[in-house]
C-alpha cells in the first residue's frame, strides 16, 4: 500500500487510456479488436467505451502467455460486442423493477443496493449494467441520497446494502465518507458493502488514509472482483493487507469468463491464492446475459461440470458459490439446488425463481 495523498491515485485515474492510439502504442490490435474501434464510431454512445488503467493494462502484458491473453479479454473491445443474441438484455437482471428510488434497487428482502457513480478505473468487456456504466450520470447527489435513506428508515428489514455502480472507490475519501456516515446515521447497525474492483485495476486508490476511514466503522466488507490469478500482483496484495490489518474482512466475486478463467487449473489456482492472501472466495458468477457478451460466456451445461469439478479439488474454504442471477428479475440462486431444479427445454433451461416465477436461460 502506498503511502500516497488523494491527489496521487486521483492523477493515475485521470490518465486512464480511452483512445485506440493510446492502446496502440502497447500492443499491436488483432482484426476483431480494430474492427470494434472502426465500428464503434457509428455506433455512437449506445455501446460501453474503450478505457483502461494503465496500471492494468501494464499488469497483463508483465504477465506470463495465460495471464496476458486473459486480462487483456477483459480489456480490449472485440467486434463480437455487436452480436447480440435475442435473449439478451440491457438489464439483465432486471433491477429497474426493483428500484424504488433512483439509484436504488431493493430486490431481496433484507438488503438492497446503491448506485454510488457511473464511474469506474476501466470498463470490463463483460460489465452486465452496461447501459449504467459510462452513462456520465455523475456520483451519487445528496438529493438522490435523501430518499433512499427514508426508505432505510421505513424498511427496518434492510440490513446490508451495496454501494456498487460504477465504482465506489472512484469516489473522493470525503464524498464515500459523507454517504457511509450519513447511512450509519440512520441504521447504525447496517453492514456496508463496498463492490469495487479497484484492488485489481487501480491499487494505489487504496491509500493509508482510505483504509484508516474505512476501518473507523463497524460492519463495513470489501468485496472485489478478482477473475485470473495472475491479476493478484504485490500491489495488489498490499491493498488487501492494509485493508484486513485496519479490520476490513474482504471478500471476492469472480465472473466464469470464456478464454479468461474456464478451466481447473485457472480457477482453482485463483481461490487457493486469494485464500492465502486473507480473502475469501465468495461467489462465482455465471455471466449475465447483457446484450453482446456471448462469446465471453461460458455454456452453462460446461459451467456445472466445472464447478462440479472444482469441489472435489479445492477446500470448502477456498471453494466459492456458483450463482446465476436469472434474466429479467429472477434473482440469484445458487446451483446445484434442490429448490431451483434445472429442466432443459431445446436450447434453454428453465428454473423457478426466488418470486416462484419460471425463468429461461439459454443452455449454450
Amino acid at each position: 500500500m502506498k503511502e500516497n495523498n488523494e491527489n496521487s491515485w486521483n492523477d493515475e485515474l485521470k490518465g486512464r487510456l480511452k483512445k485506440r492510439s493510446q492502446l496502440e502504442e502497447y500492443i499491436e490490435l488483432e482484426a476483431a479488436q480494430a474492427a470494434w474501434f472502426t465500428q464503434s464510431e457509428e455506433k455512437g454512445d449506445d455501446i460501453l467505451p474503450f478505457m483502461t488503467s494503465r496500471y492494468y493494462l501494464e499488469t497483463a502484458l508483465a504477465a506470463g502467455p495465460d495471464g496476458r491473453a486473459a486480462i487483456l479479454r477483459q480489456i480490449i473491445p472485440s467486434a463480437e460486442e455487436f452480436v447480440v443474441k435475442d435473449y439478451e438484455l440491457s438489464d439483465p437482471l432486471g433491477e429497474a423493477k426493483y428500484s424504488p428510488a433512483p439509484r436504488l434497487v431493493h430486490c431481496y428482502p433484507d438488503r438492497a443496493l446503491i448506485l454510488v457513480t457511473d464511474e469506474c478505473a476501466m470498463f470490463c468487456r463483460h460489465c452486465f449494467r452496461r447501459s449504467f456504466t459510462g452513462g456520465m450520470k455523475g456520483a451519487l447527489t445528496d438529493a438522490e441520497l435523501d430518499p433512499i435513506l427514508e426508505y432505510f428508515r421505513c424498511k427496518p428489514e434492510i440490513s446490508e446494502v451495496l454501494l456498487t455502480g460504477g465504482d465506489p472507490l472512484t469516489l473522493s475519501d470525503d464524498r464515500l465518507k459523507s454517504i457511509i456516515s450519513r447511512i450509519k446515521d440512520v441504521r447504525p447497525e447496517m453492514i456496508i458493502r463496498l463492490c469495487t474492483r479497484m484492488p485489481v485495476v487501480l491499487p494505489s486508490r487504496i491509500t493509508a488514509q482510505l483504509v484508516a476511514m474505512l476501518g473507523s466503522y463497524d460492519g463495513i466488507w470489501l468485496v472485489t472482483h478478482f477473475n485470473h490469478p495472475s491479476e493478484i500482483t504485490i500491489e495488489a496484495a498490499g491493498g488487501i493487507r492494509a485493508m484486513r490489518k485496519a479490520g476490513v474482512p474482504v471478500l471476492n466475486q469472480t465472473v466464469l469468463l470464456r478464454g479468461v478463467n474456464d478451466n481447473l487449473e485457472t480457477l482453482s489456482s485463483l481461490f487457493r491464492r486469494l485464500l492465502s492472501k486473507g480473502v475469501k472466495p465468495y461467489y462465482l458468477f455465471q455471466g449475465d446475459l447483457a446484450a453482446g457478451t456471448s462469446h465471453l460466456r461460458v455454456p452453462l451445461e460446461e459451467a456445472l461440470r466445472l464447478t462440479a469439478e472444482l469441489k472435489d479439488l479445492i477446500s470448502g474454504m477456498a471453494m466459492p458459490r456458483f450463482a446465476v442471477d436469472l434474466p429479467g428479475g429472477g434473482g440469484k440462486i445458487t446451483l446445484p439446488s434442490q429448490h431451483h431444479q434445472l429442466e432443459r427445454e431445446g436450447d434453454f433451461f428453465t428454473v423457478k425463481g426466488l418470486d416462484n416465477e419460471q425463468y429461461r436461460y439459454p443452455a449454450n
